[in-house]
């Protein structure tokens, strides 16, 4: 179909009845609304009706689609550009889009880099070879161990707890030399800063532990987009599939690990089946899944669930022998006063 006059319109995000029109779109193209979005921008006709649109969460963009009939029509380069000007404007440079396969040489032709993919879906960055040069600048860091086994840990330490540092400690005493990456996308209630940092100060007497900030490389549950899968009960094994081929194929052979250390899980479902996965899939990159049973307090499992809980409630008293100096200390500062509060207003 002909194009004769179209126009761009913003949302941050977009909410009532437009955000509605916009779903409704979304719906008629097979995707749905996600809810995580921050920016939208609508690509109408003269009569304002939507023939496009496109968003962006943090720096994922996410639920870009052209109404078929306007396909071949250039609208989507209009739609991208957008989005990645308006991300520019808010000081994110690094992108990532997540799309399916099918899509990759109309994405790499604006820009976007494969990373890897499945049969369902493809993660692309708009880094040539970024994900290669985050990891030579993390293996800068690291000492030379020859011919030793290194192991590796991955966890979002929201926060870190006497559990993440029994984990790290009983992995540490298995290999040469273990690696533990912070999963740095902040959709946790502690920011990923704090949360890299806590790790790292927790560990810091550990001298064959070296921790790293994920970068965005590492895919968690909570950032995975399930917007383009029809099957939404799937999507978390789906995000385990990506992730864990992205650890086999980028992180294993930089880091030469041959084990990867989890905690048992006993309480998240989602975590538990991660769990499940990575023992099925990792052997076959030469990994070795080890899993540790959980550190208790008395009869109490650690875990960072409950200490959140009791940080909320102003426990203190019941946080401190769940937590280590370092994290116990910025609880009680006024960082971590601040944070409280901050998060208890977003739960009123």
């Amino acid at each position: 179909m002909e194009l004769t006059n179209s126009y761009l319109e913003e949302g941050f995000p977009f909410r009532g009845r437009k955000r509605k029109k916009m779903e409704e779109f979304l719906e008629k193209n097979g995707l749905t609304y996600d809810a995580e979005i921050v920016y939208s921008v609508l690509l109408c006709r003269e009569d304002g009706e939507i023939i496009g649109c496109g968003s962006r969460h943090e720096n994922i963009l996410k639920c870009i689609a052209v109404d078929a009939s306007y396909q071949g029509e250039g609208l989507l380069p209009r739609i991208v550009t957008q989005l990645v000007k308006q991300a520019y404007s808010c000081g994110i440079s690094h992108l990532f889009l997540f799309t399916k396969p099918e899509y990759q040489v109309i994405f790499g032709d604006m820009g976007f880099y494969p990373i890897t993919g499945t049969d369902s879906m493809l993660l692309l960055e708009n880094r040539k070879d970024g994900i290669s040069l985050y990891l030579e600048e993390e293996l800068a860091r690291c000492p030379v161990v020859q011919g030793k086994e290194a192991g590796a840990i991955v966890m979002n330490a929201n926060p870190f707890t006497f559990g993440h540092r029994y984990l790290t400690e009983t992995a540490a005493k298995a290999c040469a030399l273990l690696h533990v990456f912070v999963l740095s996308a902040d959709a946790s209630e502690f920011p990923a800063d704090v949360r890299l940092r806590l790790v790292r100060e927790g560990c810091q007497d550990l001298k064959n532990v070296i921790v790293h900030g994920s970068s965005e490389y590492l895919i968690s549950h909570a950032t995975f987009p399930d917007y383009f899968l029809k099957d939404k009960a799937g999507a978390s094994d789906k995000a385990a599939e990506l992730d864990l081929k992205i650890f086999g194929d980028y992180f294993r052979k930089a880091f030469h690990i041959t084990k990867r250390f989890v905690g048992e899980e006993p309480f998240s479902p989602v975590t538990r089946a991660y769990n499940e996965q990575m023992k099925q899939t990792l052997p076959a990159y030469g990994i070795e899944v080890v899993e540790i049973p959980r550190k208790t307090s008395g009869d109490t499992v650690i875990s960072a669930t409950l200490v959140r809980e009791k940080f909320l409630a102003g426990d203190m008293e019941a946080v401190r022998p769940l937590v280590p100096d370092t994290t116990y200390r910025y609880l009680v500062s006024d960082a971590g006063t601040a944070l409280r509060k901050q998060l208890l207003e977003r739960q009123s």
